[in-house]
């Protein structure tokens, strides 16, 4: 299911009045599918395919038309399911060892009235083992991060997206500055591509130079023939 032409005409208008229509996110938006979000603007779609922006908790989104339908009356939303909390590992009890040693008879030298008594050497246990330490609870890796550099129209643009956030929204660069994030990638085909769209636009560039250089010429030549008309 999408938004139909007749459903994203309903959301212009109702963007017109100054409020936020409800939409609900289907399964082709990802992990937040059957959640609910607010329309605040319609960008132009032969921009790019997501130009439709929701606000969604404290973010605003692009999205296509594909990734939305208008929520249903009452409709609250699905929760997302709560991430399992891992169960704490109980960290093993500590080991006693009591070693007993026999008794050393020491020998004395005999005298008068010797009273002699045998000693025995006392057992000695070792300290306890230190416990050792458990595991602690794993940690989430980061959403994934892409960064799009594409040409359309004459202009090269860059965007940057996190997950389902939008970190930047695509904003116009330099072609040099393209050429130079292309040379860092060792991908084949990719920095001829681009090279070739440069010299592509450069010719053109000469083209209308000479084009321009040619009607200053004859703008010149006018102003000089009535100039010497005028003498």
């Amino acid at each position: 299911m999408a938004l139909s032409t007749q459903e994203l005409t309903q959301i212009q208008e109702t963007l017109a009045t100054g409020k936020r229509p409800r939409v609900m996110f289907t399964e082709a938006a990802g992990q937040i599918a059957g959640q609910l979000g607010q329309v605040v603007q319609l960008d132009d779609p032969a921009t790019h395919d997501e130009w439709i922006m929701v606000k969604f908790g404290s973010d605003v989104l692009p999205f296509a038309p594909g990734d939305l339908v208008i929520a249903p009356k009452g409709a609250t939303g699905r929760k997302p399911a709560p991430e399992p909390v891992p169960e704490p590992v109980a960290p093993p009890e500590p080991e006693f060892m009591i070693i007993r040693e026999k008794p050393v008879r020491q020998e004395r030298p005999v005298s008068v009235n010797p009273e002699v008594s045998e000693q025995e050497t006392p057992a000695v246990a070792p300290a306890p083992r230190k416990p050792a330490a458990g595991k602690g609870p794993k940690v989430k890796p980061p959403a994934g991060l892409t960064v799009t550099l594409a040409y359309t129209e004459g202009e090269w643009t860059v965007g940057a997206v996190q997950g389902t956030k939008a970190l930047a929204k695509p904003y116009i660069i330099k072609a040099q500055e393209a050429l130079k994030m292309v040379s860092m990638l060792d991908v084949p085909g990719v920095q001829e591509a681009v090279e070739h769209i440069l010299a592509a636009e450069r010719a053109e560039a000469e083209a209308h130079a000479l084009k321009l250089r040619a009607e200053l010429a004859e703008l010149e030549a006018k102003l000089a023939e009535l100039g010497a008309a005028g003498a």
